[in-house]
C-alpha cells in the first residue's frame, strides 16, 4: 500500500540563483507595509551575505503621513505631511545604501490600460486596507504574460490582510511554476489567488467605514497595536523560507491575536 505523499511547492529556480536583484513590488506603506519594508531590508542583507543577488524594492502608496500614523506605523513626527513611500524609501536607502524606489501613486495600469514596464516585478506583496484594492491587484496580475524577455517575469503574490485582532497571509503563484520531479513529495505548481479561494470571505469581512483615522486612539479601534507586526514577522518568514529552503509545505496561515491562535494553510 502506497503512503500518500506530502504536497509541497518548490521555489521557482530563477529566484534561487538570479543574475540580478529580484524585483519586488510592495503595495501599501501603512501599518503592515511599513513593517514589511523593514523585514525586506533584513532579508536583502541576509541574502547578499549568503551569495544571493538580493532584492530590489519598489514601494507604492499615494498616502501622506498624518499624526494618526505615528506610533503604530514606521513614521516619525518630522515626517508628517510627506508621502509615506518617499519617507520610508529615503530612510532605507540612507541606512543600507540600497537604491530602492518610491512611487507616490497607487499601483495600477497607466493611461493605455497596461502595467508600465518599470512596474513589472517577480514578486508582488500587497498590504492594502480594503478588499476592492485586493481584487484590483488580482485583476492586474491575471493580465501579466509569462515567457517574455523581461528578467522580472511575474512569479508570486504574497497578500497580507487583517481586521482588528485577526488576519491572514496567503501566498499565490502567478500562473504555474514549473516543478521538479520528486519521489518524496507530490509537487504543486499552482497556488490559487486569495481572491479566488477566499473571495466570499473577504467580501463578507469588508468594513463599511473606510474614513481615515484622525488620531492614534481612533486607529487602534480599527486595528490593534500588534496585529500588523505579528502578521509581518510570520508572513515574511514564509517568503524567507522560499529563498532559504527552496520549497514550502505551507502557502499561508490565519492568525487570531486575541487568543494567540495560528492556523497554517498547507499546500494543496
Amino acid at each position: 500500500m502506497n503512503a500518500e505523499k506530502t504536497k509541497v511547492h518548490f521555489t521557482d529556480n530563477y529566484l534561487l540563483t538570479p543574475t540580478n536583484p529580484i524585483e519586488v513590488n510592495l503595495i501599501g506603506a501603512g501599518g503592515t507595509g511599513s513593517k514589511v519594508l523593514t523585514a525586506l531590508l533584513e532579508m536583502n542583507h541576509s541574502l547578499i551575505e549568503l551569495g544571493h543577488a538580493g532584492l530590489s524594492i519598489r514601494l507604492w502608496d499615494d498616502d501622506r503621513v498624518t499624526e494618526a500614523n505615528l506610533g503604530r506605523q514606521r513614521f516619525a513626527a518630522c515626517e508628517t505631511g510627506l508621502y509615506k513611500s518617499v519617507a520610508l524609501i529615503n530612510r532605507v536607502n540612507r541606512w543600507s545604501g540600497t537604491n530602492w524606489k518610491a512611487e507616490t501613486v497607487k499601483f495600477g495600469k497607466d493611461s493605455s490600460g497596461r502595467l508600465p514596464a518599470y512596474a513589472r516585478a517577480s514578486i508582488y506583496i500587497s498590504c492594502v486596507d480594503n478588499v476592492t484594492a485586493r481584487f484590483e491587484i488580482a485583476a492586474i496580475l491575471r493580465t501579466l504574460s509569462k515567457g517574455s524577455a523581461y528578467r522580472n517575469e511575474p512569479k508570486y503574490w504574497l497578500d497580507f490582510g487583517n481586521s482588528r485582532y485577526t488576519g491572514q497571509v496567503i501566498l499565490s503563484t502567478i500562473g504555474n511554476i514549473r516543478q521538479p520531479e520528486s519521489e518524496q513529495y507530490e509537487t504543486v505548481e499552482n497556488l490559487p489567488f486569495v481572491t479566488d479561494e477566499f473571495g466570499d470571505l473577504l467580501q463578507a469581512s469588508e468594513t463599511t467605514d473606510n474614513t481615515p483615522s484622525c488620531s492614534l486612539a481612533e486607529a487602534l479601534e480599527k486595528q490593534d497595536l500588534y496585529i500588523n507586526a505579528a502578521l509581518v514577522q510570520m508572513g515574511c518568514s514564509l517568503l524567507w523560507n522560499l529563498f532559504r529552503n527552496g520549497l514550502t509545505l505551507y502557502r499561508g496561515f490565519f492568525l487570531n491575536l486575541k487568543d494567540f491562535r495560528s492556523q497554517p494553510l498547507p499546500v494543496a
